[in-house]
């Protein structure tokens, strides 16, 4: 009996070349575009070459733009969403009430810290900078436009405009109608919910172009700005960095021990994909998402979490609305020569405790920090000294804003008894899946 020998598997056709490519982690990308920025904006700027500045300005501003896109309509269904979750937890008035004094809490601590470190170190002294190196902005904030500038003149504007504030109030009073009418809203209700699933993912879509908006950003800051007026701010971005450690590694970890009674290290565990989101995107808003998942996993419940991590976004900017403008006005009272009394620390502090809504969860605190300057009667031309910095200390003060809008609520859920404290306590770092915190390209096959 003859045997018939087994038939040979198909050999596999040629690897593809990018098969071989192996992947790079995202937080390598966006160093990657950084530096790239870097070297073509000192390209630009020392070679003189027009089309170069041209395209760095371009692909930032066409990044920016996309972004901002997205986030006026993912504001709007977040928060009616997250407002109409309230119906599914009990004592909701009292969780919500909850969740504003610790935003206001942690915001204190925050600016206390800004003021303190920039009052020991003097980041404004002795760089040289004057008005001329800066301009005035573009968008300024005051008391006046902050308070009648909530209401809308109509519902168009808001979204062509990016008044976030605006939209978070339009969405509040929708969120709010929704409850009170009833089950004869839940189709309104389905579709904001489906509408919100369909903006994440078009969000996702976006943060993937970051490295190479960061290249633009970065490239058109250096080739407008130059290395010599940058390297002035080394003491302003070093008090920036210093700041937000000190509040993401010992202020909220001391909460959590002392207050949620919890292990800060399991904190960490869990949050740290969306913190590193926040730190390379640079948006709040955009992390919301992988926020609200973490948050969860830490044991907080849905229907809490789908509240307090939507309106945290939109409001709760340790970062942004307190230790930057803490820093940053003492930065610019000192290049231009103005001295700050106690009256004036009291009111940074007061603004940035109360004026948090006007940062709206978006890259950048430009709005704050001209809203805390005019209070003071401080000069607007020191926003445009900032402006060349701002990229990059952007970064962290959005890791630092993402961490708090964690750390509230399950501080608040511990107090309250809610808080899953087996699920917190068995957290681990690997919980999400790789695609939730930043979706991964498909897999390249070959014939």
């Amino acid at each position: 009996m003859s045997s018939t020998p087994p038939a040979k598997a198909p050999s596999p056709g040629p690897r593809s070349a990018l098969g071989r490519i192996p992947k790079v982690p995202f937080w390598a990308q966006i160093l990657l575009g950084l530096v790239l920025g870097a070297l073509l904006g000192w390209a630009a700027r020392s070679g003189d070459i027009g089309w170069l500045q041209t395209t760095l300005d371009k692909i930032g501003d066409i990044f920016v733009q996309l972004l901002m896109v997205v986030i006026a309509p993912l504001v709007f269904f977040a928060i009616l969403v997250s407002i109409t979750n309230l119906r599914n937890v009990s004592n909701a008035a009292r969780l919500a009430t909850r969740t504003l004094l610790w935003f206001m809490i942690t915001s204190l601590i925050a600016v206390s810290i800004g003021l303190a470190i920039g009052l020991l170190t003097d980041p404004g002294s002795g760089t040289g900078l004057t008005a001329a190196d800066g301009g005035d902005p573009k968008k300024k904030g005051s008391w006046l436009d902050f308070i009648t500038g909530i209401v809308p003149t109509d519902v168009i504007t808001p979204f062509t405009q990016l008044n976030v504030l605006q939209i978070v109030f339009m969405a509040a009073v929708a969120g709010v109608a929704v409850l009170q009418v009833g089950a004869k809203a839940k189709p309104l209700l389905d579709l904001s919910e489906s509408v919100l699933e369909l903006l994440q993912k078009v969000l996702w879509w976006v943060i993937r172009l970051a490295p190479l908006g960061s290249l633009g950003l970065v490239g058109h800051a250096i080739h407008k700005y130059g290395w010599d007026l940058i390297g002035k701010y080394a003491t302003f971005t070093a008090d920036i960095y210093v700041g937000c450690a000190i509040v993401l590694f010992v202020v909220y970890p001391l909460l959590l021990a002392t207050v949620a009674k919890v292990n800060p290290l399991q904190f960490f565990k869990g949050a740290w994909p969306a913190i590193q989101l926040g730190f390379v995107s640079r948006s709040s808003v955009g992390t919301m998402p992988v926020t609200q998942k973490v948050t969860e996993r830490l044991g907080v419940p849905k229907e809490y979490t789908a509240f307090a991590v939507p309106f945290g976004s939109t409001t709760k900017m340790d970062g942004c609305a307190s230790i930057y403008p803490a820093i940053a006005s003492i930065f610019v009272a000192q290049v231009f020569d103005v001295p700050l009394e106690l009256r004036d620390y009291l009111l940074i502090a007061f603004v940035s405790v109360i004026g948090s809504a006007a940062t709206a969860g978006l890259t950048g605190a430009t709005v704050m920090l001209t809203l805390t300057l005019s209070t003071l009667g401080l000069p607007m031309a020191g926003v445009g000294l900032l402006l060349a910095i701002d990229p990059i200390v952007d970064m962290v003060r959005t890791a630092t804003n993402v961490a708090g809008q964690s750390v509230v609520p399950i501080i608040v859920a511990s107090r309250e008894k809610i808080l899953d404290r087996t699920a917190y306590d068995n957290v681990s770092a690997s919980g999400l899946d790789r695609d939730e915190v930043v979706p991964q390209p498909a897999a390249v096959t070959t014939a």
